[in-house]
């Protein structure tokens, strides 16, 4: 697998990870300190199975790491990988402001053509014949 493939396969995970409302919740209480994931579950109308899929994602896009400590899972957030999601951002927002500036360009002469006197096509000016 080529190292773009990588980058890809890590892009996809990190933006399926953060696609889900739960796991942008769950990310953002873990960045502000380690949980437990049954703490977590007790967070959320939902069973203690459905959370830890949803830290599973997490954990699986290197969003999150989990530590046993006893009997307790306990999540933590990765600072990191969350700016290696601000920095593919930033990239795609940088190809994007270029494409929208070549089309503002692009819009721009063809309103300068259309009020360029020697393109329009006045009917009340006299035309030039042809020899």
């Amino acid at each position: 697998m080529s190292t773009t493939d990588e980058q890809d396969d890590r892009a996809d995970a990190l933006f399926h990870a953060l696609a889900d409302r739960t796991r942008r919740d769950i990310l953002r209480r873990v960045l502000a300190g380690e949980h437990s994931v049954s703490a977590l579950a007790g967070s959320y109308d939902m069973s203690f199975a459905a959370v830890q899929k949803h830290v599973a994602v997490l954990e699986r896009a290197g969003l999150v790491t989990k530590r046993r400590s006893g009997r307790e899972a306990l999540a933590s957030g990765e600072v990191d990988a969350l700016r290696s999601v601000a920095s593919m951002l930033t990239e795609l927002e940088a190809v994007w402001r270029g494409r929208i500036g070549r089309i503002d360009d692009l819009l721009a002469g063809l309103t300068d053509a259309t009020h360029d006197p020697d393109t329009t096509h006045d009917p009340n000016r006299p035309t030039q014949e042809k020899e």
